[in-house]
């Protein structure tokens, strides 16, 4: 007969956060696991926590998704909105480019370019797809 080797988890709860998301306490709980882990350990993949750091990361971003869905507008408006609230003029987006750009870019004349899409998705924390309308909407 062959056996398994069962391992008994010392404390089961502590693995809580690394399991599906079902509600905002779960989430809530994997969130601040998250930040622990990214403050404990940053940006270092040899550590071998890192991997925990990939997957509390799927699940956040799973319940994100599925819960805070990004609204579907156009570039414009995300800048419109992002800027609202955090507070922000047009001096205070240089990534986007001088003031008279960004005017031009508030005002319509101008569209986003690439390079500035991806410069306010690294700001802003947001997939560059945040700044697409949705096709098949």
């Amino acid at each position: 007969m062959n056996s398994r080797n069962i391992v008994r988890l010392k404390n089961p709860e502590s693995y809580a956060p690394m399991l599906a998301i079902r509600n905002a306490r779960e989430y809530d709980a994997a969130v601040e696991k998250l930040n622990a882990l990214l403050d404990e350990i940053g940006d270092n993949p040899k550590d071998p926590r890192y991997r925990l750091i990939d997957t509390l990361s799927i699940l956040v971003e799973a319940y994100d998704d599925e819960h805070y869905p990004i609204p579907d507008v156009s570039g414009l408006e995300m800048l419109k909105f992002l800027m609202e609230q955090h507070g922000l003029s047009q001096g205070d987006i240089p990534e986007i480019g001088s003031q008279g750009v960004v005017s031009e870019i508030l005002r319509g004349k101008r569209k986003l370019n690439v390079r500035q899409i991806a410069a306010l998705s690294q700001r802003f924390r947001l997939p560059p797809s945040a700044f697409f309308p949705d096709p098949s909407r």
